[in-house]
């Protein structure tokens, strides 16, 4: 494969002296990447997919390495699919987010090239694998490449001073912490050796020279020998099948190859960051930058923005918990950081578009969830701006206070108080708290901070109206406690929907247990029997009512009749506890009142039709695309349904319709529908299937619809697939790599869904005045007269556009250098016609001449319009550019645009600053030109 140069040149701390080892040649990161993996290939590795950044090892948040999908294998759980593997694989990893940006090679997206052997060759053929690919793919000097190896690892120091040729001066030995790894306590372990690059060989190799010189030295491959198993006493035991697991970091070889300073200037982040700095007013150009704090400021921008692009399209979210977290700490980072360098509109999801046009040879499925990835971004990028403004406020009043002394937090002490105030009304990261902090020369009572975390669990106030019903420890206090009978809630919901005699053994307020609430408040609930299903198994939970009168309480000083609204019902204490999320209507409730517990009867039926149709979906799946066909995740509301099942295409529109049919059919036959509960081992063999993401016991539930369906459920479900009446597919799409998702409705929420579109069509029709079934070439008809109308119009305002510019001829400027410049608003034309205005009038005024034309659009958007015409000598003699000279004017007006060098074109949002961008325009050029 041939080389490619690197447009970046190569930096200071980086160049030898004096140094008469040449460089390796040049190359691209899609071209590392490639020789890899191709290298590998040559030697007998099969080339395996990368996995998803959510990996199915529930013990880890996220992939944090190559191996990670081959642990099982490595743990002798499972047969390896061959005997030796290569991939590229894209990792994760915030345990240093502090450090990314502030060094060359700290990153929490990175991507990591990888062999694997599954017992099939070791320590030999492996070093000599890895020498090969440096010395002779990548072409690094041999003089530049020095080895690590575990100290007692006296094998592998052989291996490469005897086998490879590493003379001994370049061999390092390095401690355990260094150069051992383990899969934890237990389990397979095995020392490891290390390749590193030498920046600076003139140095020598003496003796005290360290490899831990990060000025000189860098790492860049990693190759691990799991050779034992450490038992639970520590002593090690050989392994039957001896691994091999290694790693070759993309960013680190690229900065190399690239002979750029830092891991931040290569091709695969570099385009981001200039993307970053040229959002920001005062920056343009990151490669122009000097400042150090900007310059790292728009490499965090870079770094999260790549990470968040990869993690949304593997289907995690914004949220609260786990790794939706990871994604709006990342993003909020983000946010801050772009109001340092001075962006102040929302730009996320255009810097992310970046990401995405340099993700093809990572992950070929960014691409197609692009849309879905600016969506989230843009959403959860506004949601902070809106709270940004107001806490950065409450921010600097914070630090103020920090700076005086405060008896809660001290000098230069943010106490815990106010950072968690700040993290819980304003949405402020800790961390984003403390790098704040840092800044203004302050610290943050961090300890303090978490105990308001651990005494407060409810949500920001935003959202002070929801009840905190995770108050779980209280709870299962509640039902484990010795003056408590109860031991937890007993469900009767499956065969009735109201429990007369429901006992009130636990009053939640806020959270904290209470004897009794009156009419007006939010309660949580906790009933000693109760036929309100909890929300589990992506069914949501019931609503309905709970009522008492004066006659059916159990306390000597009865309590007045009470009615409250349950519009939620979660389980709590491990399952063991229905928790019913209420308010009180009228009416007090207190502690030990008997209650009657009845359930919406009609939301009930909408549940149980739409999940009994979620089963019948998954069967229909299975028979129209393969068994391999597997559920993801579900939602069963009471208006619709959501299923999500692994598929690494969309389905066609015969697929869908064949779905679609199927289900109906079933339906229509009137299929019984029966549960069972039987011994989880009998009901694999009986070829029952799991939901995703479910627990079971030794006893399981199963829902069997016979001859096409059998799935473990807890869940409600109807007696007969008749009583579903019909089923709709609303949409088909992707949420991630390899994973599709089906929305529908089905019974009551979909007579629902066809008398609003019967609504919509005799509208329709009543607008058109026609028949329903002449809608479809009514409005194509339409479509091709608005078409041509358009065209029309078109043309109409593009000669207006031109007849007014010839009128502008006579106002142009004649310069002391001898060249016409003319700088002129026009009113009420769009951009191609304004182009075709300013071209013509250029040409009209001849050579050396300038053109800039700007325009409001009329339709009340309030969208600028921008065309730049230069002549060649104007090109030539005058330095000048049209394409970068409008981009310049357009970013007064909130735009951008380019174009050709005689030529450009730009648009803009903010029609008020026309006038001053125009007047900027006239003065740029004059002192150009």
């Amino acid at each position: 494969m041939a080389t490619q140069s690197t447009p970046f040149p190569a930096a200071a701390t980086v160049t030898e002296v004096n140094s008469k080892i040449a460089h390796p040649p040049s190359l691209t990161g899609a071209q590392i990447r490639e020789k890899f993996l191709t290298f590998f290939e040559s030697q007998g590795h099969k080339r395996l997919p990368g996995s998803s950044l959510v990996p199915e090892d529930p013990t880890v948040l996220l992939t944090i390495a190559g191996m990670l999908q081959f642990k099982p294998i490595f743990l002798g759980q499972s047969q390896p699919p061959c005997p030796a593997a290569t991939t590229s694989q894209k990792c994760v990893r915030t345990n240093d987010i502090e450090n990314v940006g502030h060094t060359r090679r700290h990153h929490t997206f990175f991507e990591m090239l990888g062999n694997f052997s599954f017992g099939d060759y070791f320590k030999e053929k492996a070093c000599k694998m890895a020498w090969e690919l440096s010395t002779k793919v990548y072409q690094i000097p041999a003089e530049r490449i020095w080895v690590s190896v575990f100290e007692q690892d006296d094998e592998t120091f052989a291996i490469w001073r005897d086998v490879v040729g590493v003379p001994v001066e370049r061999i390092r030995r390095m401690g355990e912490a260094d150069n051992f790894w383990a899969a934890g306590p237990t389990g397979p372990c095995g020392p490891c050796t290390e390749l590193y690059y030498d920046y600076h060989p003139d140095q020598g190799s003496a003796p005290e020279v360290t490899l831990e010189n990060d000025e000189r030295f860098v790492e860049f491959y990693n190759l691990v020998f799991m050779e034992d198993c450490r038992q639970s006493d520590g002593s090690l035991t050989p392994l039957e099948r001896k691994c091999i697991d290694t790693g070759l970091g993309l960013e680190r070889m690229a900065q190399i190859l690239q002979r750029v300073e830092n891991n931040y200037e290569t091709d695969l982040l570099m385009p981001i960051l200039e993307k970053a700095a040229s959002l920001a007013p005062a920056i343009g150009n990151y490669s122009k930058c000097n400042d150090e704090k900007t310059k790292t400021a728009l490499k965090v921008i870079g770094d999260h923005i790549r990470a968040v692009t990869y993690l949304i399209s593997d289907g995690v979210l914004p949220s609260n918990v786990g790794r939706g977290y990871v994604v709006r700490r990342l993003v909020r980072r983000v946010v801050m950081k772009g109001r340092l360098v001075g962006i102040k509109k929302p730009f996320t999801a255009e810097v992310a578009a970046v990401a995405v046009a340099l993700s093809a040879g990572c992950d070929g499925g960014v691409t197609g969830n692009a849309d879905r990835i600016y969506e989230e971004l843009g959403r959860e990028e506004g949601k902070f701006l809106d709270t940004l403004d107001a806490g950065e406020k409450v921010l600097r009043q914070v630090f103020d206070q920090a700076k005086q002394g405060n008896p809660k937090g001290g000098n230069n002490v943010v106490s815990g108080e106010n950072a968690f105030l700040l993290y819980d009304t304003f949405g402020f990261p800790l961390e984003v708290t403390m790098e704040a902090a840092e800044e203004a020369g302050l610290t943050v009572d961090v300890a303090r901070f978490e105990a308001c975390m651990a005494g407060q669990r409810k949500r920001s106030k935003d959202a002070a109206k929801d009840v905190d019903v995770t108050a779980d420890n209280a709870i299962s206090n509640l039902i484990g406690s010795s003056n408590n009978n109860s031991g937890g809630t007993t469900f009767v919901g499956y065969s009735e929907l109201i429990a007369e005699q429901a006992t009130v053994v636990g009053l939640f307020k806020d959270g904290q247990l209470v004897e009794q609430v009156e009419a007006g408040s939010c309660v949580d609930v906790l009933l000693d029997t109760t036929p309100f299903y909890a929300e589990s198994g992506g069914q949501i939970g019931d609503v309905g009512i709970l009522s008492n009168s004066s006659s059916s309480s159990s306390s000597s000083s009865s309590s007045s009749s009470a009615m409250l609204l349950v519009s939620d019902v979660k389980k709590a204490a491990g399952g063991a506890a229905h928790v019913h999320k209420a308010e009180v209507q009228t009416g007090t409730i207190k502690l030990g009142d008997i209650l009657q517990a009845s359930v919406d009867r009609d939301m009930r039926r909408r549940a149980r039709c739409n999940h009994t149709a979620t089963h019948l979906l998954q069967a229909a799946l299975k028979q129209v695309l393969g068994e391999a066909t597997s559920q993801q995740g579900s939602l069963v509301e009471f208006d619709r349904l959501r299923f999500d099942f692994n598929l690494p295409r969309g389905m066609t529109e015969g697929e869908v319709s064949q779905v679609e049919k199927l289900i109906n059919q079933w339906i229509q036959e009137a299929h019984t529908v029966s549960t069972a509960v039987m011994k989880l081992s009998e009901a694999k063999s009986a070829g029952a299937v799991a939901m995703f993401g479910e627990k079971y016991g030794d006893e399981v539930r199963v829902v069997d619809v016979p001859g096409v369906s059998m799935e473990l459920c807890g869940g409600t479900h109807v007696g007969n697939t008749s009583e579903i009446c019909g089923f709709k597919i609303l949409m088909e799409s992707g949420i991630a790599s390899g994973v599709r998702r089906i929305e529908a409705v089905a019974g009551p929420a979909l007579m629902d869904h066809v008398n609003g579109l019967d609504s919509v069509v005799k509208g329709l029709v009543n607008r058109f005045k026609c028949r329903p079934e002449q809608l479809g070439d009514r409005v194509a008809t339409l479509t091709e007269e608005l078409k041509s109308t358009q065209k029309a119009l078109v043309e109409v305002n593009s000669q207006l556009a031109l007849a007014k510019s010839a009128s502008l001829a006579g106002d142009a400027e004649m310069l002391p250098s001898g060249v016409k410049i003319l700088v002129k608003r026009m009113e009420g034309v769009d951009g191609k016609s304004l182009q075709e205005a300013a071209k013509s009038l250029q040409e009209a005024l001849g050579d050396p001449t300038a053109v800039v034309l700007g325009s409001v659009s009329l339709d009340g958007g309030n969208k600028v319009f921008l065309a730049v015409a230069f002549s060649p000598a104007v090109i030539k003699e005058g330095g000048m550019q049209a394409g970068k000279f409008v981009g310049g004017v357009a970013k007064v007006c909130g735009g951008g645009g380019g174009g050709k060098a005689n030529l450009a074109q730009a648009g803009g949002k903010d029609g008020s600053k026309l006038d001053e961008a125009l007047e900027m325009a006239l003065r740029d050029l004059k002192a150009a030109l």
